[in-house]
This record gives structure tokens, C-alpha cells and sequence, in this order.
């Protein structure tokens, strides 16, 4: 399994990631001003640590049974 990781293929592009990265740093932003905090804070970190994974690998894993693609199909894949 950790093989299939290693050789995954982009499937989102540019805007995707960089939407990811902002509601990841909103998230933050409110966990460390104070305005979440409990059980939602915490599950909104889970996520939030999760869309800058994907965001910065350019790499959905929920995309795949779905067949979504956002990456620009005239770029090569790597």
C-alpha cells in the first residue's frame, strides 16, 4: 500500500490546492484565536491538517473511486 502512495498521480490543480490551503489556515485561524475550541476544534484540525496534506502532494484520494480530475489534462503527470 504505502508502494501505491508513493507512485500516485497528481489529480488537482492549481486553484484546488490553493483553495485547500486557505480553509486549512481559516481553520487554524479560529482554533488559535479561541473562537472554536471542544470536539469541534479538534475535528476541524483533523481536516484542516488533511486539506494541506492533499493540497501540497496535489493528490485527492476521494477523488479517485469518483473519477475527478481538476488537474489540467495538457500538463504532463508526475
Amino acid at each position: 500500500m504505502f508502494y501505491k502512495l508513493m507512485i500516485m498521480k497528481k489529480n488537482m490543480g492549481t486553484t484546488d490546492s490553493i483553495v485547500r490551503i486557505l480553509i486549512a489556515a481559516v481553520i487554524a485561524t479560529l482554533y488559535f484565536t479561541h473562537i472554536i475550541n471542544g470536539t469541534v476544534a479538534t475535528i476541524l484540525l483533523v481536516l484542516a491538517g488533511i486539506l494541506i496534506l492533499t493540497g501540497f502532494i496535489s493528490f485527492c484520494p476521494l477523488y479517485l473511486p469518483f473519477g475527478i480530475s481538476t488537474y489540467p489534462k495538457n500538463k504532463i503527470r508526475k
